[in-house]
């Protein structure tokens, strides 16, 4: 009987009119997200397209790829000084977990991020598209007088119509924001249903116009689903944990570097932009997103050498580092794709009794899995990415899990030292009830 209710309670919920009435805005807002994402993609693509085809050997980037770099620095400099942006902006990750984007800085955050990926920053699209989506379903929600929770609902809607486009899904576009912002249970059917629409109106608009997706952009060599192969996820997931933990420490080394550097807040993108141009004249695939480049990285996985893959994920690790601390801005996704790809490769050829297919997709998910916290989202984007069978998802999904628990719980012993590291120094009378 109390299923019964459950069931009849959560239905409760269609017939509201201010549900249908979301779900309504959020279908603008998915041709907003998809329009958006063609438009952003198609300037910042100009970057790449100066830059040429990058070369694949050691020192195949031009010199004047620093140059390049640093003046863009130079620019995101100004920019941000022009426009008054404070020193740290709200990540992607705050952004879906506060469930709010502010859309009066969303123009600012926008055109720097223009700037810094066309220089060809380390970074990703996403944190630009969702300030439009989110940013401009605040807009329509403040022009329709809507609540604070449906507002919220509005926002993360707007999120993922963004999303739906860039990912070539709406399946992954929901489920990334819903698993990052994780929203209460009174508004998880509107946030669910909200995000699917956007994100499938998104995709649709995406792909009429467009025609092309990113699925299955990385084609992995065939191989046979064995037992082992389950252990073998957990052994990745190690190894991505301990790739996931090095990526979060060069970036707050390189965030503690840069704010103690004695120059102005114009030159430090600038000295930024050079570090990584000079990164990208070395081992060029470090350069942008990394999207492109990484499905360079598995087409030539067999002509590669260990010393240059190895320099190439080192490289892109610093490069997106230097690309967050030094006032860039950009997302951290798909750089994370491309280091937890090219970890997978590095794997295969130490051990090449791992198959490249297996150790390329089980690391291209839990080094992103276990830094975002989105570990089914980012098994749902490995499996979409490389279109791997249904028996090689197992290690992927145990890869992912291992990693992201390994890092949730470091993450817990730390808090948990550094809380008594307090008490000790507040001394014996502090205390919950101090």
């Amino acid at each position: 009987m109390s299923d019964v209710s459950s069931l009849t309670t959560a239905s409760a919920e269609t017939r509201r009119r201010s549900f249908w009435r979301l779900l309504g805005y959020a279908a603008l807002l998915g041709v907003v997200g998809a329009v958006a994402g063609m438009v952003f993609l198609r300037v910042t693509g100009v970057g790449a397209a100066v830059y040429g085809e990058p070369g694949t050997g050691w020192f195949d980037g031009p010199v004047w790829w620093v140059a390049v770099a640093a003046v863009a620095g130079l620019v995101v400099g100004v920019l941000r000084r022009v426009l008054k942006m404070p020193q740290q902006t709200p990540g992607l990750i705050q952004d879906l977990q506060d469930e709010h984007v502010d859309e009066r800085a969303m123009p600012s955050i926008v055109a720097v991020s223009a700037v810094s990926l066309i220089g060809g920053a380390s970074l990703g699209p996403e944190v630009a598209l969702g300030q439009v989506g989110g940013g401009t379903a605040g807009w329509m929600a403040r022009l329709r007088g809507l609540g604070d929770d449906d507002t919220k609902s509005l926002t993360l809607s707007g999120m993922a119509g963004a999303f739906g486009g860039l990912f070539s899904s709406p399946l992954v576009a929901m489920a990334l924001v819903v698993e990052v912002a994780r929203p209460p249970r009174l508004r998880f059917e509107r946030v669910f249903f909200g995000s699917l629409v956007a994100s499938s109106v998104a995709f649709g608009v995406y792909f009429a116009i467009i025609g092309s997706v990113f699925l299955g952009v990385y084609t992995i060599p065939p191989y046979d689903f064995e037992d082992w192969h389950l252990v073998a996820g957990v052994g990745l997931g190690v190894v991505s944990a301990a790739t996931a933990i090095a990526t979060v420490a060069l970036r707050m080394a390189a965030g503690k570097v840069f704010a103690r550097l004695r120059v102005s807040e114009i030159a430090k993108p600038a000295i930024g932009g050079a570090v990584f141009g000079l990164i990208a004249v070395v081992v060029p695939l470090t350069a942008f997103t990394g999207s492109d480049q990484l499905a360079v990285v598995l087409a030539d996985a067999q002509t590669l050498g260990l010393g240059l893959l190895l320099a190439i994920l080192v490289g892109k690790m610093v490069a997106f580092a230097v690309s967050s601390a030094s006032g860039f801005i950009g997302g951290p996704i798909f750089p994370i794709l491309f280091i937890g790809g090219t970890s997978g490769v590095l794997i295969n050829h130490v051990l090449p009794d791992v198959p490249l297919g297996l150790a390329f997709t089980c690391m291209l998910a839990a080094v992103p899995g276990a830094i975002v916290s989105a570990p089914f989202s980012l098994v749902l984007l490995a499996v979409l990415l490389t279109q791997v069978g249904t028996l090689q998802t197992a290690p992927i999904l145990i890869a992912v899990g291992t990693a992201s628990l390994i890092v949730a719980g470091i993450r817990t012993i730390m808090a948990e030292r550094a809380g008594a590291s307090g008490r000790e120094e507040a001394g014996p009378g502090a205390g919950p009830g101090a």
